[in-house]
């Protein structure tokens, strides 16, 4: 199963990054704006049990992803982890797992993990499967960006 994994350090403090991804306009903060993709179920929180849902517009078709976040960990001041798996969706397999913890020199590390498989037959993954991970990493690199963005203005906002 293909893994990917984005990782990038934030002059924020890990737990003030953990804490800006269960605020309400995080989620649609981090949506690609190439993306048609509107958020029918926003989360609401970063607990076990939550479910989100997405619906992507493609044409005149609608494609519903629900995830579920099943693991969560609140390290405090440290980050924290949570991680949300696809229940229904585009995938066969989607499972996110978002780290963030404290970096040496003070701010924080945002890592964002996916294992993800097409579910087309083998010869399909493989034509499909570099489309695929191109579009992931362009998503990952963008949602890295938008997040650095709001911690940062969020941080001058209590300065």
């Amino acid at each position: 199963m293909p893994t990917f994994t984005k990782t990038s350090t934030l002059p924020v403090p890990a737990k003030d990054v953990f804490a800006w991804h269960a605020r309400p306009e995080a989620l649609p903060t981090l949506i690609p704006p190439w993306e048609s993709v509107d958020v029918e179920q926003p989360p609401r929180g970063l607990q076990p049990g939550t479910v989100v849902i997405l619906v992507n517009r493609m044409g005149p078709l609608r494609l519903r992803w629900v995830a579920e976040h099943t693991d969560f960990v609140d390290r405090g001041e440290s980050g924290g982890t949570f991680v949300d798996v696809q229940r229904r969706g585009p995938f066969k397999t989607w499972i996110h797992r978002h780290d963030v913890t404290t970096s040496p020199s003070g701010g924080s590390v945002l890592t964002d993990t996916v294992e993800w498989e097409l579910p087309c037959a083998p010869f399909g993954r493989w034509i499909a499967g570099a489309w695929a991970e191109r579009k992931i990493r362009r998503m990952f690199d963008f949602r890295h960006e938008a997040t650095r963005e709001a911690v940062l203005r969020l941080a001058g906002s209590r300065s």
